[in-house]
């Protein structure tokens, strides 16, 4: 049976005031008690481990609230007696006093039930284990009460036997456990009525129609447990919503992606005022200068230059809603609709970066293999022809998730992690799962979803030296246009980008050889 832990109290309890301690029953044998999870009978032999240096007295199942802790404990045929010694504390002090008045005269045991079995009207706990005790005002457990009192160590006074109060006993109400209880929180049963929502509750025997039927119709000849269930089942929030309506967060759900890794990686620009293309003079021949022998004449190599066209292309995007919509909804709709209008704006912009970059990009020349070794070569030879080819050095890594994925897992032969441990002597670089950019092999990651290609394949990683692609761009503009013909609002967003791969030697693509 599944472990479970409940709260139960037993009554008389007394107090010796010249010792400050609190004596009585603590587990009562052969009596029913009724417990938030229904009447429980202990057996004799139930705690067959208590350690007394471990067991604390509490107030009333408070943790926060200790007042003295178990001297010794006695087994009897009828349960276990124990004595406390009471702190030396105000709480304690006045937990003595109200022992004695009877006031607070319950013992309550929480324990951990190992092992039980359900009989007809209750619960019998075979074994246990005890966890606290606590002082409190009512007790489920008619045996188990304050017995004796002794207050104060400093005083002569005789102890005394605190006086007998009527306690009510409480009607069996709990109606035939049918099936085994869950694994629960701790409960208190002090009462049988539970007072706070982790308490558990027999499980209800209707659980269809039939069920619902059959005890209806013993209830109406009079089947006290019945009428209970049927009422019980017709007071549900599935009978009956009450003021239990779904509540409508201010929040929305969304997996796109806002980011624009591959224009982060390359040159940003602004793009020019007016005007749907524009050009960038580049050198077509360079100057030489070479060793001239003395009065000889230098040699001459004309410099020319050539024109590199780039287009300007518009991203937009657009979306009509209703008047009502606007109007009689909360404006976080509206926030939420801009906000994924400039997602798509963000995506739509990063893709066209990364089509440049594979249509005017190098394809490596390093045989290349989709593992650790591979990534390192194409770093490694490709760097070189970078900078070999633009005099610049290529600083960046953009990457599909495949590669972020394969590049968290690889490991040195003896299977330490080579980017995601902080380790000089696997210091390939540092890569974690907390960020899309991180450093491999002395260049900076950049992670990009919006590399569509799936798996270590070609185009799934661009080597880039920053200066060799220019990404021009104005701000976005967002447009709101009523159309009264249908009574909707139409939102655009668009804006004007330009991209030129001015040095394509400059951009090296992942390619397996």
């Amino acid at each position: 049976m599944a472990e479970l832990e409940l709260t139960f109290s037993a009554p008389s309890v007394t107090a010796n005031q010249s010792a400050r301690t609190i004596t009585g029953q603590i587990v009562p044998f052969g009596e029913i008690g009724h417990t938030s999870i229904g009447p429980v009978m202990f057996d004799a032999a139930a705690f067959s481990n208590i350690d007394p240096a471990s067991v604390k007295l509490l107030l009333q199942h408070d943790t926060t609230r200790p007042i003295g802790k178990m001297a010794d404990f006695t087994a009897t045929p009828k349960g276990i007696n124990a004595t406390f010694k009471i702190a030396s504390t105000t709480a304690g002090t006045d937990s003595l006093l109200e022992a004695s008045d009877g006031l607070r005269e319950g013992l309550s045991v929480g324990a951990q039930i190992i092992d039980s079995v359900q009989k007809k009207d209750f619960l019998l706990v075979l074994q246990a284990s005890l966890k606290e005790v606590s002082l409190v005002t009512d007790p489920a457990f008619d045996s188990a009460r304050v017995a004796q009192v002794a207050a104060s160590a400093d005083t002569d006074e005789t102890p005394q036997q605190s006086e007998e109060i009527e306690v009510s006993e409480t009607p069996d109400v709990t109606p035939e456990v049918t099936e085994e209880v869950d694994v629960v929180a701790p409960v208190e049963a002090a009462r049988v009525v539970a007072s706070a929502p982790m308490f558990t509750a027999p499980r209800s025997p209707i659980n269809s129609a039939a069920s619902y039927l059959e005890h209806s119709v013993k209830a109406a000849q009079g089947d006290d447990q019945s009428r209970q269930w049927v009422r019980a089942a017709d007071d549900s929030t599935s009978t009956n919503t009450g003021l239990t309506l779904p509540q409508h967060m201010n929040e929305f759900v969304t997996s796109t992606f806002g980011g624009r890794p591959a224009v982060d990686a390359v040159t940003r620009e602004s793009l020019p005022t007016s005007g749907m293309s524009f050009t960038i003079p580049k050198i077509g021949t360079a100057p030489t200068v070479a060793e001239t022998a003395e009065t000889a004449a230098p040699s001459e190599t004309g410099m020319t230059s050539t024109y590199l066209t780039v287009d300007v292309k518009k991203y937009s995007g657009y979306n009509e809603v209703s008047f009502e919509l606007l109007d009689r909804s909360s404006p976080v709709f509206y926030n939420e609709l801009v906000r994924e209008l400039g997602r798509a704006y963000a995506k739509a912009t990063d893709n066209a970066v990364i089509a440049a970059l594979t249509s005017s990009g190098t394809a490596s020349t390093a045989i290349t293999t989709a593992n650790a070794a591979g990534l390192q070569s194409f770093i490694a030879t490709e760097s070189a022809a970078a900078f070999k080819g633009t005099s610049e050095y290529a600083q960046n890594l953009v990457a599909s998730t495949d590669w972020w994925s394969g590049i968290m897992g690889f490991a040195d032969s003896s299977g330490r992690a080579l980017y995601t441990a902080n380790n000089p002597l696997n210091n390939s670089g540092a890569v974690s799962g907390q960020s899309i950019v991180g450093q491999v092999l002395g260049t900076n990651l950049y992670v990009d979803p919006n590399i569509t290609v799936s798996g270590l394949i070609d185009e799934s990683a661009f080597l880039i030296v920053p200066g060799a692609v220019s990404f021009y761009e104005t701000p976005q503009t967002r447009l709101q246009v009523n159309l009264l013909s249908t009574g909707q609002v139409g939102i655009n967003i668009y804006g004007y980008a330009a991209i030129a791969v001015k040095k394509p030697t400059g951009v090296r693509r992942f390619n397996i050889a």
